[in-house]
């Protein structure tokens, strides 16, 4: 064989492997822009959440019948409520019936609030208003979208994928640990849990079982909900006894429950009013 022809035939294999290493298939394994290649990245999604210790039962009864759906990610690239000014989404999302079914909810449950906030450091005013923007004290959740499903979506979608691969994983853990059965894993169309939106992560870390019944239950309990959502503020580094106006460390802790500015403002204002200011 003349070298020219060795040199060519030996960079073959080479070039199989390039094309491999960038085939598809592979690609889709890791993440991906449609349908097509979710069922070979789930595949090794479930390998890699039993590397991380989730249990068989737990990976097969979480991810039975799981599919790719495109609503999920319509919803993921059409969020335009946060592009609006803080006046613009204050006045679309916080009115006098918000505020005033919010003290209700202060005066209905003084007893779990105060216990809270010696607790956790955390004002009652701080959480209810979390709670009201989030689902209007329990009201807007309507469990429309399987929490594994949207996961999934999510993980397998490329834009966010390693954030959404943690929260899947934590996912499992939830039904691992049994306090949530797959049938009971409904909410939002980005994975939220609950009364007060939960993505698995914080769940995982923050949720409490404020009722002593056992589960941590952040749809049903208002005991869990409202201190698993104090935990999550003090575990971010809540000040007890100081402020939460722009500017403050407070303030600082509230922009990591929600990233968008107008959200973190919203939740400041609304919980001076809850005061009364």
């Amino acid at each position: 064989m003349k070298p020219n022809a060795l040199r060519l035939a030996s960079a073959i294999p080479l070039a199989l492997a390039a094309l491999m290493a960038f085939s598809p298939a592979t690609h889709a394994a890791t993440c991906g822009e449609a349908a097509g290649g979710f069922g070979p990245w789930l595949a090794a999604f479930k390998k890699r959440a039993a590397a991380q210790g989730v249990s068989q039962s737990a990976i097969s009864s979480g991810l039975a019948g799981v599919t790719y759906d495109p609503r999920v990610i319509r919803l993921d690239r059409n969020q335009k409520s946060f592009k609006l000014s803080f006046e613009q989404f204050y006045a679309r999302r916080v009115g006098s019936a918000l505020i005033n079914r919010g003290r209700a909810r202060m005066k209905a449950h003084r007893g779990t609030l105060d216990r809270m906030e010696r607790q956790f450091g955390v004002p009652a005013e701080v959480v209810i208003a979390i709670w009201g923007l989030e689902t209007n004290y329990g009201a807007d959740t309507s469990g429309k979208f399987s929490i594994i499903h949207s996961l999934a979506t999510l993980s397998y979608d490329c834009r966010r994928s390693a954030f959404f691969t943690g929260q899947l994983v934590d996912a499992l853990r939830i039904i691992d640990d049994a306090h949530m059965s797959p049938a009971e894993m409904r909410g939002g169309w980005a994975g939220e849990i609950g009364q007060t939106q939960f993505l698995p992560t914080p769940y995982v870390k923050y949720a409490v079982d404020y009722d002593g019944d056992g589960k941590k239950d952040l749809i049903h309990s208002i005991p869990d909900i409202l201190a698993s959502t104090a935990n999550f503020l003090k575990g971010h580094g809540w000040q007890a006894g100081q402020p939460w106006h722009p500017g403050t460390a407070n303030y600082n802790v509230i922009k990591d429950w929600n990233r968008a500015e107008v959200y973190q403002r919203t939740i400041s204002v609304m919980a001076t009013k809850l005061r009364g200011g």
